[in-house]
């Protein structure tokens, strides 16, 4: 950039450099989405065809950035995690967030005629999301952040099931379902939906308890025996700059991970054996193809 009279303004522009060696979790969230829903009817509790939108739109994400290690959604909200290795917008917040909520946003437009083709997109009910970049410092942290958001997926979900049952089905206005579930625990939940609409909870899809996980798929391995202070990939638990790879080594994995296919699974990721057989996640390394020996 050629200098001039005008380039004093650059020194206003403040550094926001993400701390070093450090997860980075960039969590979007729909704008409002509940206006959205209303306006092109989503089916209560839960439309599928939404959360396979999502689904759809955040596996792009993950080929277009190789960088990212693993996602995970439920409803209108998505957190996408970065390796503590990751030199990706040499770690500034603001290119990382907008990256990923552009780009998110993009292929979630794109893709929404495919989910929904009877309703086309029209102004000024258009898809929109915010974002925010936080960073955890050990391996355990970030997959205690990942445990919390799968559990507010199960409560969340327990209560919108029941409260849409009782007005839908139950024939009570909104007011009144709040009312009624008003110091409710997942006992009672669990027994109105069951005593009054003969639903096992429990039977319900995988995707509407558990929320989507989306990361790339290589071998599995075998689960890890015997015990430790460890984590799940075998480390210590300790600060996440357990080994800093060189830019040969990062460009190698990025072309490695090109080649994977990112899945998308509905399960437990707040037991170790998700992360255990899958510790490339965590490792920041890439496995080995399905079609290898």
């Amino acid at each position: 950039m050629a200098n001039s009279k005008y380039e004093y303004v650059k020194a206003f522009e403040q550094d926001d450099t993400l701390l070093p060696n450090t997860w980075i979790v960039v969590r979007i969230d729909g704008r409002g989405f509940h206006k959205l829903s209303d306006r092109y009817a989503f089916e209560k509790p839960n439309d599928r065809r939404a959360l396979d939108l999502m689904n759809a739109a955040a596996v792009e994400v993950l080929k277009d950035l190789p960088e990212l290690v693993v996602a995970y959604g439920v409803s209108d909200e998505f957190s996408f995690v970065f390796h503590p290795s990751c030199e990706l917008f040499e770690r500034r917040s603001g290119k990382l967030v907008t990256t990923i909520v552009s780009t998110f946003t993009a292929h979630y437009i794109y893709l929404w005629p495919s989910y929904f083709p009877s309703t086309p997109l029209q102004p000024p009910s258009l898809p929109s999301f915010d974002g925010r970049a936080v960073v955890y410092p050990t391996s355990r942290n970030l997959r205690d952040y990942m445990s919390w958001r799968q559990v507010d997926c199960h409560i969340n979900n327990l209560y919108n099931t029941t409260f849409w049952m009782m007005v839908l089905r139950g024939g009570m206005r909104n007011t009144e379902a709040e009312e009624a579930l008003k110091g409710t625990v997942s006992s009672d939940k669990n027994e109105i939906l069951f005593k009054r609409f003969g639903i096992n909870y429990n039977n319900e899809e995988e995707i509407y308890k558990k929320g989507s996980v989306v990361f790339r798929q290589y071998q599995l391995e075998e689960k890890k025996t015997g015990g430790t202070d460890q984590d799940a990939t075998g480390e210590q638990d300790t600060p996440a700059s357990q080994e800093k790879l060189s830019k040969t080594q990062q460009e190698k994995f990025k072309k490695l991970r090109r080649k994977a296919q990112v899945v998308v699974e509905h399960v437990d990721i707040i037991k170790d054996e998700f992360w255990e057989r899958r510790p490339w996640i965590l490792s920041g390394r890439v496995g080995k193809l399905p079609t290898e020996a």
